[in-house]
């Protein structure tokens, strides 16, 4: 493999490892407003905490753009629908 068919490999891995940290963030978040898993849980608060702690720097120059529709955040969807559009038309697959 040449190096920059490796450089585009390990680019799309950390892309999509961002799009489900971002799936992941989105659905939890779910969860706890609905009181279907409780932050007191020591491990739902670290996974939280480090969901967010991976997100909050990719999501929040969206969120200071897209303003939230009834309290539903649409920051992550913009984001998803970006990288999905990074890794279908800007990085080829070999």
């Amino acid at each position: 493999m040449d190096p920059i068919g490796f450089a585009i490999f390990i680019v799309r891995s950390l892309l999509n490892l961002l799009l489900f940290a971002i799936l992941a963030s989105a659905v939890l978040s779910w969860l706890v407003a609905f009181n279907v898993i409780n932050l007191r849980n020591q491990f739902v608060y670290s996974v939280v905490r480090f969901l967010d702690a991976v997100t909050t720097p990719v999501l929040r120059p969206f969120q200071k753009i897209i303003p939230p529709l009834g309290g539903v955040d649409l920051s992550p969807i913009a984001v998803i629908l970006l990288i999905q559009g990074i890794l279908i038309y800007i990085l080829p697959r070999s």
